[in-house]
Parts: structure tokens; C-alpha cells; sequence
């Protein structure tokens, strides 16, 4: 872990509503990687972000941009 690495920001675009697997409908977190993110290293949230893009573009019709549409 590089300690002068940035932290990237979150992901959250203040859309959040859970699905039934407790993914964010917004940022496509899940409720874990998003009670997690203020302590995650950056190593860390760049994993949270490439699983939570995953999951976005996986789901039908979804906004896979960054931020809002």
C-alpha cells in the first residue's frame, strides 16, 4: 500500500436505493463496499470501483457513465 497513492473519489451519485442483493441502484455498490468505502485503502476502492462498474453495466437499461446522466 502506497501511503502518497490518492484515494479515489466515491462513487456515489445520491441516487441510493438498495436492489434485493443490497446493491445500490446509483453507484452499483454493494451495501458493504459502501459502509466500507471511508476506511478502504486506495488499492481498495479502485477494486470496490471496477466491481461496482461490473455490476452497473450488467444491469438492463443502466446509466454506466461516471456521475450522473
Amino acid at each position: 500500500m502506497d501511503p502518497l497513492r490518492p484515494l479515489p473519489d466515491s462513487p456515489c451519485v445520491r441516487n441510493c436505493c438498495l436492489d434485493e442483493q443490497d446493491v445500490c441502484l446509483g453507484c452499483g455498490r454493494l451495501l458493504t463496499e459502501i459502509t466500507g468505502w471511508q476506511a478502504a485503502g486506495a488499492e481498495q476502492r479502485e477494486a470496490i470501483l471496477a466491481r461496482a462498474a461490473e455490476r452497473r453495466a450488467r444491469r438492463p437499461g443502466a446509466w454506466v457513465g461516471k456521475g450522473r446522466p
